[in-house]
């Protein structure tokens, strides 16, 4: 019996040195633990927060109602004759399903900053911001529910305006064109553009209605010399299949040298990489194409050599910078409206308008810099940010301090 003790007690030893080899130190593990800890306290959230979080979504909303109604009315009185005219159905659904939800996201960064400052200042009126702040909760800690409602909105905004609204904005262009005021482009003359690399199109008139061009002419170069040259007397896009064209009354000149080679005919249906809405550009054209489609369209048109596409480029930068504004003037907001002051709510909500009007008319005057060429689209749509970022944490600074 004895042996055997000896031998059960000689493997319990071998066992346990080979779990001693085998254990891993505890601080190994320790940065993961702390990882998972800091994540755990990012995500976490106390009553403060969900309490701030809920006064700032709902004055958003609320915000966002009170100002639709009033710009719809507005809108109703100076479009009644077209909202008379047209049927119910298209006015209701063409153009109100698409310009309320247009406006909302357009105007998204005045809803913010309107909102911050209409609760906050609100907190601070009933002293609730004091009671926080005595509790011990610094000004850094309370921000965080505003960046994070922020957060929320500036995803909101980033969808609607890049993905969402651009496709509903074509009925509610068609219907403003048909009903109200035609802007769209029918025509155009003396069009010049590349169709593909070495292949330069040029049409004396185009007209949208039956989509013909007259005087047409295809030159193509290899090495910056001419090889070959299309003309036809018209050419008549085909709306069925993307880039058909019928060339009729042709002639194709081939050149070799001294030689010269001529083919005549009298229709040719034939693939041209261009589409009239490359050349025929109307104001809102822009307002219609997700932000995937605008960056294809801009690189598109910059490579056929077409000059008047300034308006898409600012219009993608003018979605990003849209995005960046809801954390820009969330800053703002909370920092000048966490005070209690003598003028009260007004007072706040006052300066809160004045800002953010600013902020709108300031990055339209700087849109126009870009339009005049004087800076790129990307600094034009970026100088209101970054100048109010400034403002935002120099205000943040110093209500921290004070």
């Amino acid at each position: 019996m004895e042996e055997v003790k000896e031998v059960q007690t000689e493997e319990t030893t071998i066992k346990e040195r080979k779990v001693r080899k085998i254990s891993l130190p505890p601080m190994l593990f320790s940065p993961f633990r702390k990882g998972k800890n800091t994540l755990a306290r990012l995500f976490r959230f106390t009553i403060l927060d969900k309490y701030i979080l809920k006064q700032f979504l709902g004055a958003y909303v609320m915000a966002t109602l009170l100002f639709l109604a009033v710009i719809a009315m507005f809108d109703i009185t100076e479009k009644l004759d077209a909202f008379l005219t047209a049927p119910l159905k298209e006015t209701l659904f063409d153009y109100f399903a698409s310009f309320l939800p247009y406006f909302a996201n357009q105007l998204s960064p005045l809803f913010v900053f309107i909102a911050v400052i209409f609760f906050t200042s609100k907190l601070a009126g009933n002293s609730e911001i004091i009671a926080i702040l005595s509790s011990g909760v610094s000004y850094r800690r309370l921000l965080r529910p505003y960046m994070i409602g922020a957060s929320i909105l500036a995803a909101l905004t980033f969808a609607l305006s890049n993905y969402i609204i651009p496709p509903t904005n074509v009925a509610r262009i068609a219907y403003t064109n048909k009903y109200v005021r035609n802007k769209s482009v029918e025509s155009g003359s003396n069009i010049q553009l590349m169709a593909s690399p070495g292949n330069v199109v040029y049409m004396n008139r185009f007209e949208n209605y039956n989509k013909t061009g007259y005087r047409f002419s295809m030159d193509k170069f290899k090495d910056k010399t001419i090889v070959s040259r299309l003309t036809a007397r018209t050419a008549q896009y085909d709306t069925t299949r993307q880039y058909h064209w019928k060339l009729y009354d042709y002639m194709i000149r081939d050149f070799n040298g001294m030689e010269e080679k001529v083919t005549h005919g009298s229709v040719l249906d034939t693939i041209i990489p261009i589409d009239p809405k490359d050349f025929l550009i109307s104001v809102n054209d822009q307002e219609t194409l997700t932000t995937p489609q605008l960056t294809e369209y801009v690189e598109k048109q910059k490579m056929r050599g077409v000059a008047n596409i300034k308006a898409f480029e600012i219009e993608r930068e003018r979605r990003y910078a849209a995005t960046a504004a809801a954390f820009i003037l969330t800053l703002i907001g909370m920092s000048l409206s966490s005070k209690k002051v003598k003028g009260g709510m007004g007072l706040n909500i006052g300066i809160g308008l004045a800002l953010s009007f600013s902020y709108i008319l300031f990055s339209t005057v700087t849109s126009s810099l870009a339009v005049n060429g004087i800076t790129s689209p990307f600094i034009a749509m970026e100088i209101p940010n970054m100048v109010y970022l400034l403002i935002g944490l120099y205000l943040f600074r110093r209500v921290s301090k004070s």
